[in-house]
């Protein structure tokens, strides 16, 4: 097995630990910093979470169609508008759904999704980065680490 080949099971367990942690450092932090209780929080963190992971599914079956009629490139620029393209699609959905599970403005809800989504970024950096270290040093044979 090559380094980072990763079967269907270990990809759920990344995504389920990914998500499970990051509830549990977002909706205290949130809670605090917003006033609401961290049931409120954590379950709306919760739930955008699940609304990423079906949007992402969604959004990567229509890229890859799309790819595959236009016959485009993966480039710099076209994973940059991907990505741009995937968290519009994600802050459409959240905002509302937001604002209206907190009963607050859309603008509100506009500014807690800005603060998850700088929380979402260095974390993803930071979680992605250890689990690889850590997945090096537990998982994978210490011939692959040798070559």
């Amino acid at each position: 097995m090559r380094v980072y080949e990763r079967s269907v099971a270990e990809r759920a367990f990344h995504a389920v630990l990914f998500e499970v942690l990051a509830i549990g450092i977002s909706a205290p932090l949130a809670s605090w910093l917003t006033g609401h209780s961290i049931s409120s929080m954590g379950l709306l963190t919760a739930a955008i979470a699940t609304m990423a992971v079906a949007w992402n599914m969604l959004y990567n079956w229509l890229f890859d169609r799309l790819q595959r009629r236009w016959g485009f490139e993966r480039t710099l620029w076209v994973r940059a508008a991907h990505a741009c393209g995937f968290e519009l699609g994600l802050i459409l959905a959240a905002i509302p759904f937001a604002a209206w599970w907190l009963d607050v403005s859309l603008w509100h809800a506009l500014l807690l999704d800005i603060g998850l989504v700088l929380f979402y970024l260095p974390y993803a950096f930071f979680f992605n980065l250890a689990y690889d270290t850590l997945r090096k040093r537990w998982f994978i044979p210490s011939a692959a680490h040798r070559r």
